[in-house]
């Protein structure tokens, strides 16, 4: 794992239905990221393993406030499209490439 990676540890798996609830939940995470690489947040949350997954995916923060941030704003501009599953302090982004 990539010491970048390992920073984003502080995730959130939400559940939706919507393929694009999804797409729009993936771009929040990036925008309420503030580290260096923000697409590493998504990674990992193609259609494809969304739809694998039931309906879940998980996005990953380098701080709980941005993680928290994302979820504030995604239930502000997507309530009723989505749900929180649950949250962890110790949940390390993996490279998807």
């Amino acid at each position: 794992m990539s010491s970048e990676h390992a920073k984003y540890h502080f995730s959130a798996t939400c559940h939706t239905d919507d393929a694009a609830a999804l797409h729009c939940l993936r771009a929040l995470c990036q925008y309420a990221e503030q580290g260096r690489h923000p697409q590493i947040g998504w990674g990992g949350t193609k259609q494809s393993t969304w739809r694998a997954a039931g309906g879940e995916f998980t996005v990953r923060f380098t701080r709980p406030e941005f993680r928290d941030a994302f979820l504030g704003e995604a239930q502000r501009l997507l309530s009723g499209h989505w749900r929180f599953v649950k949250k962890n302090d110790t949940d390390p982004a993996t490279p998807q490439r």
